[in-house]
């Protein structure tokens, strides 16, 4: 574990020779994989980006030379050195770092890599590197209601991921727009009926807009017919939630995600609920593109503060949907981590036929109403 690292000059290669660079894909792949095992392990991960400046011919190949021996005085033999951009960024990955010494090993990588520029005799040069430290897991925020974008510097496999899926991902995005658009039209009227019997069961606004968590940790408003008394106190969702999703790995399994029996929601609510119609008007979120048709349920702020780092697979892997996986074989009945892996199973494998007979199973959860609360 290197929460305290020793790190002198005297590690640059004493041949002279630069030390050997992974290419671009094999370093990326690294951080990927390196991540992961932060994941398992419970550890930390720092990594080092060292832009070069602009230049060009022999200049250039100076700037590489002095940057891959100044690192190299920063490693130790588990740590990885490679191009995060050919020829432009060299970057450094240190792992297995405590996360309570994190904060000091990022400030001790920091001026080490500057001292061995400086004892180079390129003080004047150091000055026209870019640095930047990136930490995972990454830093949360006690604000609940402030969420801390994902670092794409982190996630190259997202991009390569996209990249590879990009006719799907097309497609996916035409046949919500067709389907999304088309319901809301056929179900106007309907929306119009539950609207007037929301309207006259209790006092309060017809839609309720919550914050969701949605693609890439992306913030999004989103829309439900309103289920409960417009005075209500949230806190207990809160508490409940937190408790369910900590409680997860434990010997004594919660049994639904929902709360049952919730005082809160109002008697067309209940109904609403066990239906799934409250759900209809997230269409609109469909159409303007904050969700799609398929995909994980979108998670509330204060969810994602109770997430293990591989957690937030599902909402960096996948756009939310309005059913999923998860909803059409367990809903409420399963544990946090196995509704988890159900979302990570359809972001790796979703195909547009996963996604039909996803949409073709909905109707019969609905109606069974298995697990609905």
């Amino acid at each position: 574990m290197k929460d305290e690292r020793t790190i002198t000059h005297e590690a640059v290669d004493m041949t002279g020779q630069c030390p050997k660079l992974l290419d671009e894909q094999l370093f990326k792949q690294a951080i990927t994989r390196e991540r992961k095992r932060a994941d398992r392990s419970g550890l930390a991960m720092v990594l080092l980006l060292v832009g070069l400046p602009n230049r060009s011919g022999e200049q250039g190949r100076v700037d590489d030379t002095v940057v891959k021996n100044a690192l190299s005085a920063v490693t130790s033999e588990l740590d990885i050195l490679g191009w995060f951009e050919s020829s432009h960024v060299i970057g450094l990955i240190v792992s297995e770092i405590d996360p309570a010494g994190l904060t000091g090993t990022c400030d001790r990588l920091e001026s080490t890599f500057q001292n061995a520029i400086a004892l180079q005799g390129n003080e004047e040069l150091a000055k026209h590197f870019s640095l930047r430290m990136r930490v995972y897991p990454e830093p949360t925020t006690s604000n609940e209601k402030q969420v801390c974008p994902m670092d794409p510097l982190l996630y190259p496999d997202l991009s390569a991921t996209q990249s590879a899926v990009q006719n799907f991902l097309i497609l996916k995005r035409g046949m919500d727009i067709v389907f999304s658009a088309l319901l809301l039209i056929l179900l106007l009227p309907v929306f119009a009926l539950i609207a007037a019997i929301v309207r006259l069961s209790s006092p309060g606004p017809v839609l309720f807009k919550q914050m969701r968590i949605g693609y890439l940790m992306t913030p999004f408003t989103m829309c439900k017919f309103r289920t409960m008394y417009a005075t209500t106190d949230h806190q207990v969702h809160h508490d409940y939630v937190s408790w369910f999703i900590t409680a997860s790995d434990q010997t004594q399994k919660p049994p639904v995600f929902k709360l049952t029996n919730d005082t809160r929601i109002t008697p067309i609510g209940r109904f609403l609920r066990r239906t799934s119609i409250d759900e209809l008007p997230q269409l609109w979120n469909v159409l303007i593109g904050d969700m799609s048709l398929v995909g994980p349920r979108p998670p509330l702020p204060y969810e994602l503060q109770q997430y293990k780092p591989w957690h937030r697979g599902r909402v960096l892997e996948a756009k939310p949907g309005m059913t999923g996986l998860w909803q059409v074989v367990g809903r409420s009945r399963t544990t946090f981590d196995e509704m988890v892996r159900l979302d990570l199973r359809y972001a790796r494998t979703m195909s547009l036929w996963s996604d039909i007979k996803i949409l073709l199973a909905t109707p019969a959860a609905v109606i069974t109403g298995k697990g609905a609360c």
